[in-house]
């Protein structure tokens, strides 16, 4: 592993689960790569001692200690419905004789997409799409099959927002409607026009999707604030994109991002670009518009 590498990036954290039954004792490196705010690993800590896990924090890496499954059923609640949370609860479960039932879990895309692929591999889950999932795990998985992940919808919004603050008239295909219905509502109130197919299935033959149209449309700011929640909410990596969308609007948004201490300050970056943003305080902001847009140079945090 090149440790430098994995300690920039979060998704280190993502092998605890998968390693669970693969070895007695290993060591991963601190998990980085994001700025937005305070993000413990506890959570995934207090998932994972269900199955026995035992982790020490070294300098500058996590001593972990997996004894071998002792094959009992096990229920517990997740502290946080957080997705890569549940992810890793649901990775260590699978490859785990005896049924696991995890309540509080995330069924946010990312989860379903996993648990799709799980289930071609022969792992039993039920209350896929929920946040009660029973998973009956297969100590032994050595399948061929092929998948395909579903589309994103974090990439669908973006492609969307494009469309919405150029006043360009854009088709984007393949967009995730179960997991952009809140966002896509959310632009209706705002006066924005869409056009929206009628639905198809991904290639995974689950994922429900459409495409959607933008029209060059005159917007208003919503007499609400906008917020993330979990699902079936509006999607907290999404919320940014609505900073950009509510500067086209006439009058003033408020966002407020509850999620993360630190991206609400980020998004003051695009009054160099014209708009008119007015930090309230870590968590919220105020987007006065319409702004006439220019061009600038801005930085982006890193958020892996």
């Amino acid at each position: 592993m090149d440790v430098e590498a994995a300690r920039r990036t979060r998704s280190v954290i993502m092998l605890l689960g998968p390693l669970l039954d693969e070895s007695a004792e290993y060591r991963l490196p601190y998990a980085g790569g994001c700025d937005l705010g305070t993000r413990t690993v506890q959570p995934h800590m207090q998932a994972l001692r269900q199955f026995g896990l035992s982790v020490e924090a070294k300098s500058g890496f996590y001593a972990v200690q997996a004894p071998p499954s002792d094959g009992n059923d096990r229920t517990f609640v997740l502290s946080e419905r957080g997705d890569t949370v549940t992810e890793n609860a649901i990775m260590a479960a699978a490859h785990r004789p005896g049924t696991t039932v995890i309540r509080n879990a995330s069924p946010n895309y990312m989860v379903q997409d996993l648990c799709f692929y799980l289930q071609r591999l022969g792992v039993e889950i039920d209350g896929v799409g929920t946040t009660t999932l029973k998973i009956t795990g297969r100590p032994s998985i050595d399948v061929d099959i092929e998948y395909f992940p579903s589309e994103d919808p974090i990439e669908a919004m973006s492609l969307i927002t494009a469309g919405i603050v150029t006043h360009s008239e854009v088709t984007i295909r393949r967009v995730p409607i179960e997991f952009m219905e809140i966002e896509l509502a959310t632009l209706a109130q705002m006066g924005q026009a869409l056009e929206i197919s009628g639905e198809y299935f991904a290639r995974n033959g689950r994922t429900r999707l459409v495409d959607v149209t933008t029209k060059p449309s005159e917007l208003r700011a919503p007499e609400d604030k906008i917020h993330p929640m979990p699902f079936p909410g509006l999607n907290i990596d999404n919320l940014p994109f609505f900073a950009v969308i509510a500067g086209n609007a006439h009058g003033q948004t408020m966002i407020h991002d509850w999620v993360y201490e630190n991206r609400a300050i980020y998004l003051t970056e695009l009054n160099k670009l014209g708009a008119q943003v007015q930090l309230l305080d870590p968590h919220r902001i105020y987007v006065n518009g319409p702004t006439k847009w220019r061009a600038a140079e801005v930085g982006c945090p890193p958020a892996l």
